[in-house]
């Protein structure tokens, strides 16, 4: 990981965008950019915590050990969001690891620096607060889903997910470069599974896969998947 000075605008990323303008001053004096490489990690599962990080260029993925060698993503940060404040609790270390999807840049800001953030802009611990309870919730979700849909429901899911999250590109393709490990990730399977269930979508002409490139021909037939496991 590589420092780099005066990249970030101190406008866009989660902490600049709720806070006060007069304390904009503050965060460009004490921030620090850092710039990733393609896989390199931020930092890394039960790693002390050493402060807040905000991605301002990239994607960043969110994940944590499951079943030994396995990794499980639990989200993807894109540019304007918040990463390491799950280590924010009384047990001061990182639960989950971030690794860069693609080349990327963050924003640092240490700890004591952003508590005191937090005491001098009452919105910004608000909308942290909304934060967490969402995220709250998606991971309540996430948890059910993994116990109750089943492994083509999962999928279907994290299909519908990425779509929604990245959008498309002018072709048609799912807005983000991810591979099929990383999709079994984050559906919670095996790459031998998400192989099998892909190919089944693709001869059926309900997706598109070219590489890393992923197209939802038919947004219906995953979305009837999806909800037929809902109503289990």
């Amino acid at each position: 990981m590589k420092e780099s000075n005066n990249v970030c605008d101190v406008k866009s990323c989660y902490l600049c965008s709720n806070v006060i303008a007069d304390w904009l001053p503050a965060i460009a004096q004490k921030k620090k950019n850092f710039q990733l490489k393609k896989g390199e990690h931020l930092f890394s599962e039960s790693e002390p915590v050493s402060g807040i990080f905000f991605v301002y260029s990239g994607i960043i993925k969110v994940h944590k050990k499951w079943d030994h060698e396995k990794e499980l993503i639990i989200r993807f940060a894109k540019p304007g969001d918040i990463i390491g404040h799950l280590g924010l609790g009384k047990n001061p270390t990182y639960p989950v690891s971030a690794t860069a999807l693609e080349q990327a840049t963050v924003c640092f800001i240490d700890l004591d620096f952003f508590r005191s953030s937090l005491k001098v802009n009452p919105d910004l611990t608000h909308k942290l607060m909304d934060f967490f309870a969402s995220e709250l919730q998606e991971s309540h979700e996430r948890m059910r889903n993994l116990a109750h849909m089943s492994v083509k429901g999962r999928i279907a899911n994290a299909i519908l997910s990425l779509q929604t999250q990245f959008g498309v590109d002018s072709a048609g393709a799912i807005n983000i470069d991810i591979s099929r490990q990383d999709i079994s990730s984050y559906s919670g399977t095996t790459y031998e599974t998400l192989f099998k269930i892909f190919t089944e979508f693709t001869k059926a002409g309900k997706i598109e896969a070219n590489g890393r490139k992923i197209s939802v021909l038919d947004t219906g037939f995953l979305q009837d998947i999806v909800a037929g496991d809902n109503r289990k």
